[in-house]
């Protein structure tokens, strides 16, 4: 399957170097008490919806990028330094988190 990276054109995943959106699981853990990989985000840039766990994640940052996994366009991108966690999630026009059986 092939994706679409940003800005260029189609490329093979198997050599994009990124890991799938599950890899946001321990290090969000540490800011939320809920899976937010589980939450269902939607990219303000083409529109597509799906849980957090889809996104093509990039760890070779100074950080976490997580990209759409339709359009590669940057969702999330998350931080750590000494005393805060800085999460940027202005590509993302909406999170849902399930908060389960009530």
């Amino acid at each position: 399957m092939a994706s679409v990276e940003a800005g260029g054109p189609y490329v093979d995943d198997a050599h994009d170097g990124y890991v799938d959106g599950n890899a946001l699981a321990g290090p969000l853990s540490e800011v939320f008490a809920v899976d937010v990989t589980a939450a269902t985000c939607r990219c303000t840039n083409c529109g597509c919806t799906g849980p957090l766990a889809c996104l093509h994640v990039y760890m070779h940052a100074p950080g976490l990028v997580g990209r759409c996994q339709q359009c590669g366009k940057v969702v999330l991108r998350m931080t750590r330094t000494r005393d805060a966690v800085w999460l940027d999630m202005s590509g993302a026009s909406s999170l849902a988190i399930p908060l389960g059986e009530a």
